[in-house]
């Protein structure tokens, strides 16, 4: 349908793409929404209709073409996931979430390890190396799940430390079955000692640019610049990791929670949210259009295989996990309905794998991981969301979820005054300054000598 903008040059036809997008999004949201579907789904769907295996109204080149897109908005997603790894709140959970986070993934890979060697008699190191990209976690879906029912308590808490941990353990258990793949062959050595080596290297400039970060912006600042430094950072951390190789979410996860340790600082995290959601809606439109809907069938069996023996061992996982380290009933049963979805590292562990294996077998997990990825995004919001309502994390009220109005976000609001500079300050004929208040209800009051 966009092939006809050619003639008008190509930033039209992409400009008029992210317009598409941007739209289709949002009305596939009106659709979901009667059906009590978190937002993230509906992106996904539209991403699937309008994408080059359906109604092809954006060419496939444009999709190639903003790849981009994902590693900007994993790397604000992760950032801001950087928020809930404060070393305060670690050490009230102590090892815990620590060693639930290692089971969950760990039976995860050993679920699907089983289950391709045993059951389908693939390779070991095909086994192997898929069982390792399983345990893989995507936060991007859950936390905008948690974002858009605003769910807080226990069990958000040890979600956002699960699923921030996870990737970690992910990368961790390739490398060693990446290595037992290869029986300590000179390839192994490259394939897994040199990401471990480039993982470091971005964590160590993550840390680095997160202290530089916690010095620079300051109270004093105004949140133009304060947004402006901070999108300066995660650009060039992310383009770093690009340049590396490596996937943004650990060292963007690190820049955002040296920044929250240092300067303790939530005010940030909050005005760089206020212009992310037009980002997050081109990111997951954008995850729905790389579905590839022949490659499915390629998959076959297989595939199905793998897609239902991981969700089962992350719910396996998450509650044996849970229930050995002494948490909460609603974190043993509905945790790992919140961990299903699966993208960002796990694809780019999939091509790290396809070079260790044969080509018919590493095009074959490519395949798998690709289609199933995208499958788990799906259905994943639909899983947390329900996993944070019976959970408790958000309430139910006359069969409709409970959500801040305005008029309850104006009732928590608080008399404050308004800046020296702000047009509405007034100033008496003595030069003293009349601070007007704003009432509860949003509208100013009297001016007061202060």
């Amino acid at each position: 349908m966009l092939d006809s903008f050619f003639e008008f040059g190509v930033n039209v036809q992409i400009l008029c793409s992210v317009g598409v997008m941007l739209l289709c999004g949002f009305l596939t949201t009106r659709m979901t929404k009667p059906l009590h579907l978190p937002n993230v789904t509906g992106y996904i769907l539209a991403g699937v209709a309008i994408g080059p295996y359906a109604l092809h109204l954006v060419p496939a080149a444009i999709v190639s073409g903003m790849d981009f897109l994902t590693d900007v908005a994993l790397s604000f997603i992760a950032f801001g996931v950087g928020r809930y790894l404060r070393i305060d709140q670690l050490k009230k959970s102590g090892t815990r979430v620590i060693a639930l986070t290692c089971f969950e993934a760990l039976v995860a890979a050993a679920a699907v390890t089983l289950c391709m060697y045993f059951v389908f008699h693939l390779p070991l190191n095909f086994a192997l190396l898929l069982g390792a990209i399983g345990s893989a976690t995507a936060p991007a879906s859950s936390l905008m799940t948690i974002r858009q029912y605003h769910a807080k308590g226990e069990f958000v808490d040890t979600l956002v430390q699960v699923v921030a941990m996870d990737d970690a353990v992910a990368l961790i258990a390739f490398s060693l079955c990446a290595a037992a793949a290869q029986g300590g062959g000179g390839q192994a050595e490259t394939v897994v000692l040199l990401p471990l080596m480039k993982n470091a290297l971005a964590l160590v400039c993550a840390l680095a640019l997160g202290m530089l970060l916690s010095a620079v912006v300051n109270d004093r600042r105004s949140v133009d610049h304060r947004l402006t430094l901070t999108c300066a950072a995660i650009f060039l951390l992310a383009a770093g990791c690009a340049a590396m190789g490596v996937s943004p979410l650990l060292a963007c996860m690190l820049l955002g929670a040296t920044y929250a340790n240092v300067r303790k600082d939530k005010m940030l995290f909050k005005e760089v949210n206020r212009f992310t959601p037009p980002l997050y809606v081109l990111f997951f439109v954008l995850s729905g259009m790389r579905l590839n809907l022949p490659a499915l069938a390629t998959a076959g069996i297989i595939g199905v295989a793998y897609f239902l023996v991981r969700i089962g061992g992350k719910y396996l996982g998450a509650y044996f996990g849970a229930r050995a380290t002494g948490y909460p009933a609603p974190v043993r049963r509905y945790l790992g309905l919140a961990l299903i979805p699966q993208a960002g590292v796990s694809i780019g562990l999939a091509l790290l794998a396809q070079r260790l294996l044969p080509e018919q077998s590493g095009a074959l997990l490519s395949t798998i991981i690709l289609s199933s990825s995208v499958l788990y995004e799906m259905i994943g919001p639909a899983c947390a969301r329900r996993a944070l309502f019976l959970s408790g994390a958000i309430k139910k009220e006359n069969g409709k979820l409970i959500r801040p109005t305005k008029e309850a976000a104006q009732e928590k609001r608080k008399l404050r005054p308004v800046a020296a500079n702000h047009p509405s300050a007034r100033w008496n004929n003595a030069g003293e300054r009349l601070w007007p208040l704003r009432h509860e209800d949003g509208n100013a009051a009297r001016s007061i000598r202060k």
